[in-house]
């Protein structure tokens, strides 16, 4: 199986440790399932825009502050 390409870094694992939250609370408290977290955290998922800011208000940051976006490669 081919690896997806990391299309982002995101802070959202080091926000949910420091608020003792696992992937499952804070899919639960979004509206969204574990998996879109697990994804998003590994950078292999892109989420929407409404996602991206329902993501930064639940922890009281900025898009800005949780993901930062890599070059393209290609």
């Amino acid at each position: 199986m081919a690896r997806r390409k990391k299309l982002f870094n995101t802070k959202i694992k080091v926000l949910r440790a420091e608020r003792n939250l696992t992937q499952e609370d804070l899919a639960i408290d979004l509206g969204v399932n574990r998996g879109t977290i697990l994804e998003i955290e590994r950078g292999t998922f892109n989420p929407s825009l409404k996602l991206a800011f329902s993501i930064a208000k639940y922890f009281g940051k900025t898009v800005d502050e949780i993901f930062e976006m890599l070059e393209d490669e290609e």
